[in-house]
């Protein structure tokens, strides 16, 4: 996957998904966790950033697995 995502990219991976399903952004700096993303959008110099809304709790196991993180 490139390192610096579109938005094209990203609808193109979510398109076919429902609409109603949750979203949670994985982060993994020393121990993987799930976080709520916000609604804040902002665009600067070329570049969309989404807004982390709080922290879920650590990534189930099945996750990190599929993302290949211990």
């Amino acid at each position: 996957m490139p390192q610096n995502l579109t938005v094209g990219y990203l609808l193109s991976q979510l398109q076919n998904l429902d609409p109603n399903l949750q979203v949670r952004l994985a982060i993994n700096p020393d121990w993987p966790f799930a976080h709520f993303l916000g609604t804040s959008i902002v665009i600067s110099d070329g570049v969309v950033f989404i807004a982390e809304d709080g922290q879920e709790g650590y990534l189930p196991p099945g996750i990190r697995d599929a993302l290949a993180w211990a």
